[in-house]
C-alpha cells in the first residue's frame, strides 16, 4: 500500500502543479485580453477623434467655398443690375430724345405698331 500511496502523493502533487501552472496561465491570458481591449479602445478613440477633425476641416472648407460663391454670385447680380439699370436710363434717354425731336414719327409709330397688335389678337 505505501507504493500505491506514495503514487497517489505523487499523482496529487503534479496534478496540484499542473492546476497552478494552469490557472497562472489563464491569469496571464486575462491579463492580455485586458491590455489588448485598452488597445483597441485607445485605437478606435484615436480614429474617433481623427475623424472628428476631419469632418469638422471639410465642413468648414464646405461653408467657406460656399460662402465665397455667394459673395462672387452677389457681385455679379450687383454688376448685371447696375449694367441692366444704365442701359434702361439709356434707353429712356433715346426714346425721350426721338420723341421730342419726332413727335409725328413717334405717334406714327405707336398707331401703326397698335394696329399690327390689335390684328395678330384679332385673328
Amino acid at each position: 500500500m505505501s507504493s500505491t500511496d506514495g503514487e497517489i502523493g505523487m499523482q496529487n502533487m503534479t496534478d496540484k502543479a499542473t492546476y497552478e501552472r494552469l490557472e497562472k496561465d489563464v491569469a496571464n491570458v486575462q491579463n492580455d485580453i485586458s491590455a489588448l481591449a485598452d488597445q483597441i479602445t485607445d485605437a478606435l478613440n484615436t480614429f474617433a477623434g481623427t475623424a472628428r477633425k476631419q469632418a469638422r476641416r471639410g465642413y468648414k472648407n464646405a461653408r467657406d467655398n460656399v460662402d465665397s460663391a455667394v459673395d462672387d454670385l452677389s457681385e455679379r447680380g450687383g454688376a448685371m443690375m447696375g449694367a441692366a439699370q444704365d442701359a434702361a436710363a439709356s434707353m429712356e434717354e433715346t426714346l425721350e430724345n426721338v420723341i421730342t425731336e419726332r413727335p409725328l414719327a413717334t405717334v406714327g409709330l405707336a398707331l401703326g405698331l397698335g394696329f399690327l397688335i390689335g390684328m395678330t389678337w384679332r385673328r
